[in-house]
């Protein structure tokens, strides 16, 4: 286990004269009664000498006073911590498995709002978590006799469930930016109030999380949507001010109406959260961005019809919109193909008790389709709640193998040329009109396609 692993890295630190100590959000974790996801260490001994002590190490930000300890089963990657590591570029192991094992220090200046001009090492612990965000994280956990030190009221922000910033909230947040979206994270995780001074730094300086690297950001929201607490989080983020900097998008939604027979729950804004409260634990970040947007096409193209409130397209605009997103939140290639693929297709659930067999089939065959169908069943959850829709799809895949969902084809571009028909653009839509002709049962043999291109296309040749 990391944390057996840990330990002994405090033992062996020990031993060597050194203090050291649990510290930050593992011990929070641990007081909690949850199973902290990493472990973080705090020591007086210097980068060298825990470099020495340690063979086997990554200096993810030594001038800082980090270092990263892999334990024994571990494959090296890449990797870099968006919280601690303050280097350009490092080949460490996973952060999963291993310890990060930080000295003592002080922070001089942060010019640049996010790393301090000059770390002085110190050789107590009292002076180095004045320099951490928030009280909660601000304790340090001695394994051997299980003594909590707590310099920062951190234990009793625990028990009152409070997210506070150590010292000055406008000083910690001018450091580094990010805080203000870790809080706002911590205290939906938690379930906890924002302390008041805290929240009222939040407000005051919201405009300048524009200097937080938008990486940092897509990876702080990501977060806020996949551990359980989507909602909360949400909110906390408009009442703070922050989702009008990060994703004014999302706040368009507030106030738009909707057709009450079909979301009797209310806006677009509110029919959102309550889509997000359902998203399941643990939850994929293509799914959970995609619920975000899947209606962010909607605000702007709102009208009040003589029939009832329309979104004429608001698929297509939301589409765009969302695709803005992610470029501007450096999404990945692979993660912004599926958003976007989420947002395109939430409207065709609609229509599959109609979708002939060929296009019902190639719409369950869309990769992750899983997603695109827990999408859809979210959304009627927190709208009409009808699920005929989720059920017919569900039980006609149910039902279906295999190899009639997407058989081998019948014929080939090969075929083709065979039978005379020259290579171009229209193989395409031949070979598709065999496919359909394969799914719908219409089509059984290489014979019979044949002879269904030579009467469908007689002057393709």
């Amino acid at each position: 286990m990391l944390k057996d692993f840990a330990i002994s890295i405090i033992r062996t630190l020990r031993e060597r004269g050194h203090k050291a100590y649990l510290v930050g959000g593992c011990v929070r974790d641990l007081l909690l009664g949850r199973e902290p996801a990493d472990y973080d260490v705090a020591t007086d001994a210097v980068p060298d000498e825990v470099m020495r002590i340690f063979p086997d190490t990554y200096a993810v930000g030594a001038q800082f006073g980090v270092v990263l300890v892999p334990s024994p089963e571990r494959d090296v990657a890449c990797y870099v911590s968006t919280e601690t590591c303050r280097d350009a570029t490092c080949y460490v192991s996973p952060r999963g498995s291993a310890v990060e094992v930080a000295t003592f220090r002080s922070d001089i200046g942060y010019s640049d709002g996010r790393h301090p001009d000059q770390v002085r090492f110190s050789k107590d612990p009292q002076e180095d978590v004045q320099r951490r965000d928030f009280t909660i994280n601000g304790l340090l956990l001695d394994p051997d006799t299980n003594q909590i030190l707590d310099f920062v009221g951190g234990k009793k922000d625990l028990e009152d469930g409070i997210i506070r910033t150590i010292g000055d909230p406008e000083r910690r947040f001018a450091e580094d930016k990010l805080r203000m979206l870790r809080a706002v994270r911590f205290a939906a995780r938690f379930g906890y109030a924002i302390e008041p001074k805290t929240f009222q730094a939040i407000q005051t300086l919201a405009s300048q999380i524009c200097h937080v690297s938008k990486e940092r950001v897509r990876d702080e929201l990501s977060k806020m949507l996949t551990e359980g607490c989507a909602r909360q989080a949400f909110l906390l983020l408009d009442e703070t001010g922050l989702l009008h900097e990060v994703l004014p998008e999302i706040e368009a939604m507030k106030g738009v109406e909707q057709p009450p027979q079909f979301h009797p729950e209310g806006d677009v804004f509110v029919h959102t959260l309550l889509l997000l409260d359902q998203l399941p634990h643990p939850c994929s970040i293509t799914l959970a961005w995609g619920a975000l947007l899947h209606d962010v096409g909607k605000p702007a193209t709102f009208r009040i019809a003589p029939d009832r409130i329309r979104f004429d397209g608001h698929v297509d605009v939301g589409v765009k919109i969302a695709e803005e997103i992610c470029h501007r939140l450096r999404f990945s290639n692979d993660d912004t193909d599926q958003i976007l693929a989420l947002v395109d297709n939430h409207m065709r659930f609609a229509h599959v008790q109609q979708m002939k067999e060929s296009t019902f089939k190639r719409f369950v065959r869309m990769p992750r389709f899983e997603e695109h169908l827990e999408l859809h069943h979210l959304d009627c959850q927190s709208s009409h709640g009808n699920l005929a829709s989720y059920n017919f799809t569900r039980q006609k895949m149910a039902s279906m193998t295999p190899a009639t969902m997407r058989p081998a084809p019948l014929i080939t571009g090969d075929d083709l040329i065979a039978a005379g028909y020259p290579p171009g653009p229209q193989f395409k839509k031949i070979l598709s009109a065999v496919e359909d002709g394969q799914l719908e049962g219409r089509l059984h043999s290489r014979d019979e396609a044949l002879a269904f291109v030579s009467s469908e296309f007689p002057n393709a040749g």
